[in-house]
C-alpha cells in the first residue's frame, strides 16, 4: 500500500505506468520473419536492432485502456529468452521500479506473482495472474482478482517469443488503466514498452537470464 504522498506528480506517474508493462547488431540472415503488418521501413529498423512500437492493444483490453505492442529482435535463443521471462523473482532486473517479486501461488496453468514497487517514499504492492504456455513460448497476464493492486485498475498483456535460427523475435503487449487522470500518463505506456523490452533483451543477450532457475 502507498506510504506517504510524495512522488505522485506527472514524472512519478510516468514511472508508475512503466511498471505495468509488469542490444547489438543482428545478422539479417538469422532474423525471424517480422510481423506482416510492419512497413518496409519498420522491418529494416527491426533488423538493425531497433524496437518497434505500435498502438495495437492486447486481446481483451478495455476501450479506455492505454498501451501498445512492441517488437524487438534478441540475439539469444528462445530458450534463454524464455528463462528470463519465467524467472518471476528476477523481474526487478528489467521492469522499472520493481524492487521485489514473489511467487505466491503456482500450478501447471497459472502463477500468482506479488510485485513490490518503490518510487521514492511512495510504495505499494500489486498482484498479477500469469498464464505461461511453454509450447507456444507465450505468457499472458492480468491483475489478480480479489487482491490488492494499488493504483492499477487494469493491467493485461502478453510476452511472445518466436524462433528462427536461434535468434528470437520478441513481442511485448500491454494495456493499462490507473486511478490517475489520463492526461498525466500520455506517452508513458509507449516509453515503458521500449524501456522494458530493451532491458530484457540486454539481459538475455548477456546470458545472465540463463543463470537463474525459474521459480
Amino acid at each position: 500500500m502507498p506510504r506517504g504522498a510524495g512522488g505522485t506528480g506527472p514524472g512519478a506517474v510516468r514511472v508508475l505506468i512503466a511498471l505495468a508493462l509488469v542490444v547489438g547488431t543482428l545478422v539479417p540472415a538469422a532474423a525471424p520473419e517480422p510481423p506482416s503488418e510492419l512497413s518496409t521501413d519498420q522491418r529494416r529498423q527491426l533488423a538493425a536492432g531497433e524496437v518497434i512500437v505500435r498502438d495495437a492493444l492486447p486481446p481483451g483490453a478495455s476501450a479506455s485502456a492505454r498501451g501498445g505492442t512492441a517488437f524487438a529482435l534478441v540475439r539469444a535463443s528462445p530458450e534463454r529468452v524464455w528463462h528470463v521471462l519465467v524467472d518471476y523473482p528476477g523481474h526487478s532486473r528489467y521492469y522499472p521500479r520493481v524492487v521485489g517479486a514473489e511467487v505466491v501461488e503456482s500450478n501447471e496453468r497459472q502463477v500468482l506473482v506479488r510485485y513490490q514497487v518503490a518510487i521514492g517514499p511512495f510504495s505499494f504492492n500489486f498482484h498479477m495472474s500469469k498464464y505461461p504456455d511453454p509450447k507456444r513460448r507465450r505468457i499472458e497476464w492480468h491483475l489478480a482478482d480479489g487482491r490488492s493492486n494499488g493504483l492499477f485498475r487494469e493491467n493485461t498483456g502478453y510476452w511472445q517469443v518466436d524462433e528462427t535460427n536461434r535468434v528470437s523475435l520478441v513481442t511485448y503487449a500491454i494495456a493499462v488503466r490507473t486511478l490517475m487522470p489520463a492526461f498525466l500518463t500520455v506517452g508513458a505506456e509507449r516509453d515503458s514498452l521500449t524501456e522494458t523490452i530493451t532491458a530484457m533483451r540486454k539481459l538475455a543477450e548477456e546470458g545472465d537470464g540463463a543463470a537463474r532457475r525459474p521459480q
